[in-house]
């Protein structure tokens, strides 16, 4: 081998440390699991075929027993949301309201009609009910108009404005 003067040994050392920060970068995207695009954070999963049908009465069930930790742990498991939706998702439900009527829920809810719980027997009576400006009607003669208005903002994409508009003009 001839001796290589300090110009050859500088191109040697600038190209070493080329390949060895190609490597270095390399290994940190495969350790972070390719999250680094997202800023580090997990994107959410699309909605999986799989879902179980029962994840309502599980989230609900789990809910009204108070373990409000366990219903969180499902609905994430299930769904792909994260930590604070699904949190969001399972106080509505511990506060009363449906959770298939929540705005995050939009892209989750089943193609079926979910037949209403203890329906029994009569649960083919039961997978239709009445319709929604019936159900805001109930809502606002029972004086909870606001969640009337997370109702028809949850069915129907409207925003909050809108949906304010359409209950006042029941």
């Amino acid at each position: 081998m001839p001796n290589l003067g300090p110009v050859e040994l500088l191109i040697i050392a600038a190209l070493l440390a080329v390949v060895l920060a190609i490597v270095v970068g390399a290994v940190k995207a495969a350790g972070k699991g390719g999250r680094a695009a997202s800023g580090g954070r997990a994107p959410i999963a699309p909605p999986t075929p799989s879902m179980p049908q029962g994840l309502y009465e599980t989230v609900t069930g789990l809910t009204r027993q108070g373990r409000k930790i366990q219903a969180i742990k499902e609905l994430r498991q299930y769904t792909g949301l994260g930590l604070k939706e699904s949190k969001a998702i399972v106080d509505a439900v511990a506060a009363g309201h449906d959770m298939w009527s929540h705005p995050l829920m939009g892209g989750f809810r089943p193609a079926r009609p979910m037949v209403t719980p203890g329906a029994g027997a009569a649960g083919a009576a039961a997978v239709t009910g009445p319709d929604l400006a019936t159900r805001v009607r109930e809502l606002k003669a029972a004086g909870r108009a606001e969640q009337a208005i997370y109702l028809v903002r949850g069915e129907t994409g409207m925003g909050e404005h809108e949906a304010e508009l359409f209950v006042d003009a029941l």
